[in-house]
C-alpha cells in the first residue's frame, strides 16, 4: 500500500513536469501526457500499472462530468440546445452505426453486435483537449460552448449504445423495440434522478448550518451520490450527474456564499486537473500491455484495422457536422434556430475536434473477460487495441493540427455583437451606476456628515468617469490603459513587499497581514484577467 501510494505521488510529479513542457511547447497537455505515458510504459518502474474500469467509471467520471456541468454557461447551453443535442445524440448514434458496419465488413468474424460495441466505445469525443486548444487560438466562444455542451451529453448516449451492444453480445439476442423503450427509460430516469437529487442537495446547502469547508466537501460528494443512485436503478449515471450539475450550477449564487464560491473554484480546478492528468497519463501507460494481449492477431494487422477505423471515424464526424449545418439551414424554414446560416467554416472546425479520451478508455476496459464460464469474450483484446489506437491517433494528429486548421479556415464570429473587452467595461460601468443610484437614493444625506460615505461616492464617481472615457477613447493598442495596469500591478507588488516586511515585526498579527495579502492577490487577479482578455481580443 505504501509503495502504491508513493508510485502515484511520483506519477503526479511527472504529470506536473509534462504539463510544464506542454505549456512551453504551446500544445494541449492531454497530448503530451498520453505520449509521456507511452514512454513511461517502457520503464520497469511504471510498466506494471493497470487501470481498473470500475475505478475509472466511479472515481474519475462523476467529478469530471460534474465540474464540466458546473463550469458551462447555462445561458449558452440553452441557446445552442438543438445543435448540442444533435451532436450528442444523432451524431453519436450515426457514428456508432458507421463504425459497426465498417468493422463488420473489415474484420473477419467480427459480428454486427461487436461492431456496435466498438462504435459505442469510440463514438464520443472528449472536449478537454479541444477546448484547451480553442481557448489558446481564440475561436468564437459559441464554438467552445457547443463543444463543452456536446461532451456533457454524448457520453451518456454512447454508453447506452455500448450497454445494449454488450447485452446483445453476451446473450446473443437483440430486440429493437425493447431496446428503444429501455433507451428512453434510461435517459428519462437519468434526468429524473439528476433533478430530484439536485433539488435535495440544493435544499441541504440552503437549510443546513454549513460552513465554507462543509459546503465545499458537500459539492465533492454530490456527483458520486448522483451517479451511484442512478446506476443503482439502472438509469444513466452520466445524465444524472450532468442534469444535477446543471441544476445546481444555475443556482450557485443562492447555493453558496461568496467565500465558498471563491475557495470551491480553486479546490475543483485543482482536483479536476489532477484527475485529468492521471487519466491521460494512464492511457499511454496501458498501450504496451494491450499490444502484448493481442494473441492470434498480428500487431501489423491490428494496426491496419485501427488506422482504417480511425480514418472512418474522423471522416464520418466531418460529414456529420457539415450535414448538421445543411440540416439546420433546411430546418430554419420551419422553426426558429440559433443560427439559420451556419456556413461550412465553423462546422468543419467542430468536425475536427473529435479527439477521444477517458470515456472511450473506461468503456473498453469494462468489457468482461468471459461471455460465460470458460468462454472468452470474442475480440476483446483487439477492441481494446483499436480503442487505444483511436485515442492516440485522434489526440496526436487532430490535436496537433487543430490550431493550424483553425487559423487556416478562420472561423466566423457571427454571435458576439460586442467585443469581450467592451462587454467588460460596460459591465463595470453598469455596476458602478447601480451602486451610485443606490447610494444617492438611500444615503445622500449621510454623505454631508460622514466622510467615509462621501469618499465612497467620490471613488465611484471617479470610476464612472474613467470607464466612460475608456469606452469613448479606447484604441486597439490600449496604450493608456495598458500603462495604468502595469503601474497598478507594480503598486500592488510594492504593497505586498511592505506587508511582508511588517510581518517581521512582533507588533502585527500575522493572520491580519495574511488577510490583506489575500485582498491584494484578488486585486492582482482581477487586473491580470482584464489584461488577458485584452490580449485575446487582439
Amino acid at each position: 500500500m505504501h509503495s502504491f501510494f508513493i508510485q502515484y505521488v511520483f506519477l503526479i510529479l511527472i504529470i506536473l513536469g509534462l504539463v510544464m513542457i506542454a505549456d512551453r511547447l504551446r500544445v494541449a497537455y492531454p497530448i503530451v501526457l498520453v505520449v509521456g505515458g507511452l514512454a513511461l510504459s517502457f520503464t520497469s518502474q511504471f510498466s506494471h500499472i493497470s487501470i481498473d474500469p470500475e475505478l475509472l467509471f466511479f472515481i474519475f467520471l462523476p467529478p469530471l462530468l460534474y465540474e464540466a456541468a458546473w463550469q458551462i454557461s447555462w445561458k449558452e447551453f440553452w441557446r445552442w440546445r438543438r445543435l448540442i443535442a444533435s451532436f450528442a445524440f444523432p451524431i453519436v448514434i450515426i457514428t456508432a452505426c458507421v463504425i459497426a458496419f465498417a468493422a463488420h465488413a473489415l474484420i473477419p468474424g467480427f459480428t454486427l453486435a461487436l461492431g456496435f460495441l466498438l462504435g459505442g466505445i469510440i463514438s464520443p469525443p472528449d472536449a478537454i483537449s479541444a477546448t484547451t486548444i480553442m481557448r489558446r487560438v481564440n475561436v468564437p466562444k459559441a464554438m467552445v460552448s457547443i463543444a463543452e455542451g456536446e461532451s456533457l451529453l454524448n457520453d451518456a448516449s454512447s454508453l447506452i449504445v455500448f450497454r445494449f451492444a454488450l447485452a446483445a453480445v453476451l446473450t446473443g439476442q437483440f430486440y429493437l423495440q425493447q431496446a428503444a423503450v429501455t433507451f428512453a427509460i434510461v435517459i428519462a430516469g437519468g434526468f429524473a434522478v439528476g433533478l430530484a437529487l439536485g433539488f435535495v442537495f440544493y435544499e441541504m446547502h440552503r437549510r443546513l448550518p454549513t460552513t465554507t469547508s462543509t459546503e465545499i466537501v458537500l459539492t465533492l460528494v454530490t456527483p458520486y451520490c448522483l451517479y451511484y443512485v442512478a446506476e443503482t436503478f439502472h438509469f444513466s449515471g452520466v445524465l444524472a450527474v450532468v442534469t444535477g450539475g446543471l441544476f445546481l450550477s444555475s443556482r450557485r449564487q443562492k447555493l453558496l456564499n461568496f467565500k465558498s464560491r471563491i475557495q470551491g473554484v480553486n479546490v475543483w480546478t485543482n482536483l479536476v486537473f489532477v484527475l485529468n492528468g492521471l487519466v491521460f497519463l494512464l492511457i499511454g501507460l496501458q498501450l504496451p500491455e494491450v499490444v502484448r494481449q493481442l494473441g492470434d492477431t498480428s500487431l501489423a494487422t491490428a494496426i491496419g484495422y485501427a488506422l482504417v477505423i480511425s480514418l472512418i471515424l474522423i471522416v464520418s464526424r466531418l460529414i456529420c457536422t457539415l450535414g448538421a449545418s445543411a440540416f439546420t439551414r433546411f430546418a430554419s424554414r420551419f422553426i426558429t434556430v440559433a443560427d439559420p446560416h451556419p456556413g461550412w467554416r465553423n462546422p468543419l472546425i467542430m468536425g475536427w475536434t473529435g479527439m477521444r479520451g477517458v470515456v472511450s478508455l473506461a468503456a473498453a476496459l469494462s468489457i468482461p473477460l468471459f461471455i460465460s464460464e470458460g468462454q472468452p469474450f470474442p475480440y476483446r483484446n483487439l477492441i481494446l487495441f483499436i480503442t487505444f489506437t483511436v485515442i492516440l491517433v485522434t489526440l496526436v494528429i487532430q490535436g496537433l493540427t487543430l490550431p493550424w486548421v483553425i487559423r487556416t479556415v478562420k472561423p466566423e464570429d457571427k454571435y458576439t455583437a460586442i467585443s469581450e473587452y467592451e462587454q467588460e467595461i460596460l459591465l463595470q460601468k453598469k455596476t458602478v451606476e447601480a451602486a451610485l443610484e443606490l447610494l444617492d437614493e438611500k444615503y445622500a444625506k449621510e454623505r454631508e456628515h460622514n466622510e467615509h460615505i462621501d469618499q465612497l461616492f467620490r471613488r465611484l464617481e471617479m470610476d464612472l468617469r474613467s470607464l466612460d472615457h475608456e469606452l469613448i477613447t479606447h484604441d486597439p493598442d490600449g496604450n493608456s490603459l495598458g500603462r495604468y495596469q502595469a503601474v497598478y500591478l507594480e503598486v500592488l507588488d510594492h504593497q505586498r513587499t511592505l506587508l511582508d516586511e511588517m510581518n517581521q515585526s512582533a507588533d502585527f498579527d500575522e493572520e491580519l497581514i495574511r488577510k490583506y495579502l489575500s485582498l491584494i492577490d484578488l486585486e492582482e487577479f482581477k487586473m491580470r484577467e482584464m489584461r488577458l482578455h485584452e490580449a485575446n481580443e487582439e
